[in-house]
């Protein structure tokens, strides 16, 4: 099958996640929701829809949001909605749902579909141009890390096992793919709730292709987390 040498990406930014390992408070108040803290200045959504809007190759940017926050997402960041010409789209229950909601959405006009985390505010211009790139070339690529740790299998607070951490990877976003393979996988049925999207395109059959990055391409999810993006944000990462 040919693959086209240059194209045109949609993104889509998961920004429906309730925060409940985040926020002491709960998920009902949007505003103690990971990705509407601040980072550097701005919301860290924002931070990452920057990242990508200035690509001469992104033709499309979608943030899905929870659908008990859209209506004060809408209000709240209007004048950036308008700005930077976002579409914003209810999630659904889980992350899975989300991002079928984003597919809707998703012009025809875009030859490949990038999804990022919108708790994923450190990832780097250089990081996105080389994930994007290898998704030209094998038309699926996500960024991911080397596991570096030892790895333990642990059932009711005691190891089970060590896992040999050869050959593992952390699998990380962006995750990119050609728009008619990532259509192809949220058509199929879904049994059980995949833990990221190239899940559903490896069932497919598609290969995709890890582009190697590094461990400061992280995911907030604690408060600690908040911390340490700012200090990899406030010393250019």
């Amino acid at each position: 099958m040919s693959k086209p040498n240059n194209g045109t990406f949609a993104l889509i930014l998961a920004a429906a996640g309730r925060s409940s390992r985040f926020s002491r408070k709960g998920a009902y108040d949007p505003t103690v929701k990971k990705t509407f803290m601040h980072l550097a200045g701005k919301p860290m959504w924002l931070s990452c829809v920057e990242k990508f809007i200035v690509r001469e190759d992104v033709i499309q940017v979608i943030v899905v949001v929870a659908p008990e926050d859209i209506d004060w997402f809408r209000k709240y960041y209007l004048a950036d909605i308008n700005r930077l010409l976002l579409l914003v789209v209810a999630g659904g229950e889980h992350r899975v749902d989300s991002i079928r909601h984003g597919l809707l959405a998703v012009n025809s006009k875009a030859d490949y579909v990038a999804v990022h985390d919108a708790a994923r505010p450190c990832v780097t211009d250089h990081e996105i141009t080389a994930v994007f790139s290898a998704a030209k070339k094998h038309g699926a690529a996500l960024l991911a890390a080397p596991v570096v740790g030892t790895v333990k299998k642990v059932i009711e607070g005691q190891i089970e096992k060590t896992v040999p951490r050869e050959h593992l990877w952390e699998a990380q976003t962006p995750q990119v793919f050609r728009r008619e393979w990532i259509l192809e996988a949220y058509r199929q049925k879904i049994s059980d709730i995949p833990s990221d999207d190239s899940q559903l395109v490896e069932r497919l059959g598609h290969p995709v292709h890890v582009v190697p990055s590094d461990r400061g391409n992280i995911k907030v999810t604690t408060a600690s987390d908040l911390v340490l993006a700012k200090y990899l944000v406030e010393h250019g990462r």
